[in-house]
């Protein structure tokens, strides 16, 4: 951790709404006037989507699949956090997306990485999203280099029919496939991901109150309106709870640790718990 240079990052599985809470984050730097390094876990990614394609193609699924360790650079990501941390500087690169118009005009091919480059002089703080930013294994040590750790997860159900819907609709998968994929990708996410959901600041969690007891035949996603998003909190102490029950309308405590609000006061949530958290690490900052 870096008084100095602070790290935030969002942890959890892809489509598990770490996107939303990133534009929660990039409203409140932009608001709070902060200027961010902002820094995607897929380009830590150690293959392209056409070497991943072939691999799974040979039966070896690229080191098993995006959510193990050994199919990225956690190297590169802990000597970014560490490099971050003691001189606000280091080495990034980008994932090139599909919607990546800007990156495709310039030469880049979707599926495909930019070249390693340092980031950006003085911004204030390193923001990451992604697979691994609370990842303590071994080998690695990233947790530690964080000053605020988001944990973004939906229940393992609905993770499944989001990733269903997503790849048949969208990607061109057939269910088989997909199914396959998650079986594949099992082992990974109980020792690689969900681990770091136990080092997190604040977790943030989307539970469904529509029947999701199979979720290979459930065609419809779950809306903001038919879930719960359960809050849990490292240091309840320091977290004013009167205060959110007054603001977040029909929000309850179910443990000391505990706050429950309805899915669709998700981002109001969000800008309630974490602006202060942003402010608090930008004022330790001032006095370093």
């Amino acid at each position: 951790m870096s008084r100095r240079h602070p790290i935030i990052a969002v942890t959890g599985s892809s489509g598990a709404g770490t996107t939303t809470t990133s534009n929660s984050f990039s409203r409140i730097f932009t608001g709070e006037g902060i200027d961010a390094a902002m820094v995607a876990g897929d380009s830590f990614h150690r293959y392209t989507r056409d070497q991943m394609t072939r691999l799974a193609a040979k039966g070896q699924f690229g080191e098993r699949n995006h959510f193990a360790l050994g199919a990225n650079h956690i190297d590169k990501l802990e000597a970014l956090f560490y490099d971050y941390g003691h001189s606000g500087s280091g080495q990034f690169r980008r994932y090139v997306h599909d919607e990546d118009r800007e990156l495709i005009r310039h030469g880049h091919k979707p599926g495909t990485f930019t070249a390693w480059s340092p980031l950006p002089p003085d911004t204030d703080l390193l923001f990451y999203e992604g697979l691994h930013g609370g990842v303590i294994s071994e080998s690695y040590n990233i947790a530690q280099y964080v000053d605020l750790l988001i944990g973004v997860v939906p229940i393992v159900n609905l993770e499944w029919i989001q990733k269903i819907r997503r790849d048949t609709c969208f990607r061109g998968y057939s269910e088989d496939e997909v199914v396959k994929t998650i079986i594949n990708r099992m082992d990974d996410y109980v020792h690689d991901i969900v681990p770091q959901f136990s080092h997190t600041h604040v977790n943030f969690q989307r539970i469904p109150l529509v029947d999701t007891s199979n979720p290979f035949v459930v065609r419809d996603v779950p809306t903001e309106d038919e879930s719960l998003i359960v809050i849990r909190f490292r240091e309840p102490s320091a977290i004013d709870f009167p205060y959110l029950l007054q603001l977040i309308g029909n929000s309850s405590v179910s443990r000391h640790d505990t706050l429950v609000i309805p899915g669709p006061k998700l981002s109001l949530a969000m800008d309630l718990i974490m602006r202060p958290m942003v402010t608090e690490l930008m004022a330790q900052k001032s006095f370093a």
